[in-house]
């Protein structure tokens, strides 16, 4: 979903929601690539059933394919994942802070001024 959202976005914003859906994707890669299994292979497959409407689609670790999460008796906390993105937003947005903080300072004292000056 993230994905066609970006595809319809214009500008640096659809840079930034691509860049947010490679995110996504890392964990099953992760999981699936320290499991032993083929990452590319299995998280082609989810996306795949993802974008097929299988909404509960995950990986069985036990097998290395695509199953059904409530079925495996995969639950995630909700509360958690939005806890998580808050927080990832969160550190972005301060990083976006500090760079344009330190891009203006460097202008206010001409273009000799270098970071290391801090």
């Amino acid at each position: 979903a993230v994905d066609e959202v970006a595809r319809a976005t214009p500008g640096k914003t659809a840079l930034a929601l691509e860049a947010f859906s490679k995110a996504l994707t890392a964990i099953p890669h992760t999981i699936s690539d320290n499991g032993g299994f083929d990452a590319e292979e299995l998280v082609a497959q989810l996306r795949a059933a993802h974008y097929k409407g299988e909404s509960d689609a995950g990986i069985d670790m036990e097998q290395g394919v695509i199953g059904n999460a409530r079925e495996l008796g995969i639950t995630e906390s909700f509360k958690c994942k939005c806890h998580v993105l808050m927080a990832a937003s969160e550190a972005a947005e301060q990083i976006l802070r500090i760079d344009s903080i330190l891009t203006a300072h460097q202008r206010e004292r001409g273009n000799g001024a270098q970071y290391e000056d801090y």
